[in-house]
């Protein structure tokens, strides 16, 4: 990382503390834990997303026809 592409930002001392127990080496940085912190929500987010998806289409096979405007929000 170069130095014109690094900031500094003001983190409370028990978020630095709960960043430190995601650490998977001793020398991993901050930035890195966070980009991994980063990367996992996308994917939790794009699981859920297709599991979503996926139970949909069943639900409407055991459905039948019908209304499944509420289904988004179930």
């Amino acid at each position: 990382m170069s130095k014109s592409s690094v900031t500094t930002i003001q983190l409370d001392r028990s978020v630095v503390d709960a960043l430190k127990k995601f650490k998977r080496y001793r020398r991993e940085t901050y930035s890195e834990i966070i980009l991994n912190l980063i990367e996992n929500v996308g994917e939790t987010s794009e699981l859920k997303t297709f599991v979503q998806k996926a139970q949909e289409e069943r639900m409407k096979e055991l459905w039948g026809e019908g209304d499944y405007s509420g289904w988004e929000s179930a």
